[in-house]
């Protein structure tokens, strides 16, 4: 009678969990009444009054605590094997900037592994910051550079954009020009450096490609269950490319921001909690287990992320399915590792599946942490109007359109970065 009685409750809690997946909840008043954990209270319930205590105590607890049930810890040390220089061009957008392609190799017995990146850096500047992240479909796509190298790494099917059996064709060339303003943003003083993502990892649920392969004991074919998902050998990445700019002249080490947008906004949240080498973070619409707090169950949920992108988190995140009020952490507790380098948060008013408020909100919270060591989070109470960003230490803003990376948004980035900041001071 008891198993047929489990049984039972066991198929209702099923029918239970299926039915809130199914759901999207858009509506204020349906977000349920929840409970933040504490991010100044440590495991032990002792006040964190202080940045010693918060350095010595609550970060580590918190940081662990991510590390265990979101995104997987990285399980060994994996060092750069070399850098191959494939170009370095001293002209270009007539005479704005420089152009260097390399390529980063990684080796393990008989693995190998190359991740090229890209760097434009404005000329005539002596120790240039720079904004470092990833994009979406090779860094050929970027810009319609005909110099900048086709990726040949795994990229998802997009016949229209002649990406064919998931290789990339010069029809992709530039076709993400959009998204990145490199001669704005080279005019502004600053480099960008990036490189594509599907190079450390393809995404998609194989974990037989891409990075993770070199850490497996024999027999093992996929991460633990607290070892790294996507998101987090993307941030590992990040980290193994700021390890190359920190042999670069011609690059500030010291004034390297990390920034992504959606997946990849996630990406580099979670490179800065663990990278402090990082100076300033910038987080683009990056909603579920980006900067959008997860309990309030408004768009995109732990459920429905985990079940169409398995790959992205470690295993231990799938019991916090539909259960997001179990979860010892919350997303303002990763915006709080931040602290105290500059944060900038934002979000889109059409992109209700990135729960704008859950990311303002989120954001606001976070400036706790930034309290302890003296510094503004964000210097408003209530969320800003479209197109009005706010910048303390904290920043964010909330553009009119969807789900994208804009110039609208670059012109806020760049704004930030000055602000935090010294001027660029050409050469003579």
């Amino acid at each position: 009678m008891n198993s047929y009685l489990l049984t039972f409750l066991s198929l209702l809690i099923s029918i239970n969990v299926s039915a809130q997946l199914n759901q999207v909840n858009y509506d204020e008043k349906e977000v349920p009444e929840y409970k933040l954990p504490e991010l100044l209270i440590s495991k032990s319930g002792r006040k964190i009054k202080n940045t010693k205590r918060w350095e010595k105590i609550r970060r580590p607890e918190i940081l662990k605590l991510f590390q265990q049930e979101i995104y997987g810890k990285v399980p060994q040390t994996i060092r750069i094997s070399d850098v191959n220089v494939h170009e370095e061009t001293t002209d270009v957008f007539d005479g704005l900037a420089t152009r260097t392609q390399v390529e980063l190799v990684f080796r393990k017995d008989d693995q190998e592994l190359g991740v090229n990146v890209l760097l434009y850096l404005p000329k005539d500047t002596a120790k240039v910051p720079v904004f470092v992240g990833y994009n979406f479909k090779g860094n050929h796509a970027i810009n319609d550079d005909p110099n900048i190298l086709l990726t040949d790494s795994w990229v998802p099917d997009n016949p229209s954009l002649g990406i064919v059996h998931n290789q990339v064709t010069e029809q992709s060339r530039g076709v993400s020009g959009e998204r990145w303003p490199i001669e704005e943003i080279l005019k502004s003083g600053y480099g960008i450096v990036t490189a594509y993502y599907g190079d450390v990892d393809p995404d998609r649920d194989n974990f037989q490609d891409g990075i993770h392969p070199f850490t497996y004991r024999l027999g093992q074919f996929r991460p633990g269950n607290d070892e790294w998902g996507s998101v987090s050998a993307w941030a590992w990445g990040l980290s193994r490319i700021m390890d190359y700019l920190e042999t670069v002249p011609a690059i500030d080490s010291s004034k390297v921001v990390v920034f992504g947008h959606s997946r990849l906004g996630k990406t580099a949240l979670w490179a800065a909690a663990n990278d402090q080498r990082f100076a300033m973070c910038i987080s683009n619409n990056s909603g579920c287990l980006g900067a959008a707090l997860s309990r309030r169950q408004f768009g995109e949920t732990i459920g429905k992320i985990t079940s169409t992108f398995p790959h992205w988190f470690c295993e231990n995140l799938n019991k916090y399915s539909a259960r997001e009020e179990l979860l010892p952490v919350d997303q303002h507790m990763l915006l709080g590792l931040i602290a105290p380098r500059p944060l900038y948060v934002t979000s889109a008013t059409a992109d209700l599946w990135a729960d704008p408020k859950g990311e303002f909100l989120s954001a606001s919270e976070a400036g706790k942490v930034y309290a302890l060591y003296e510094k503004e989070g964000l210097p408003v109470a209530a969320m800003p109007e479209p197109n009005s960003p706010v910048m303390g230490t904290i920043g964010y803003h909330i553009r009119k359109g969807k789900h994208n990376i804009t110039a609208y948004d670059w012109k806020q980035f760049i704004r930030f970065a000055q602000k935090h900041f010294e001027p660029v001071v050409p050469t003579e």
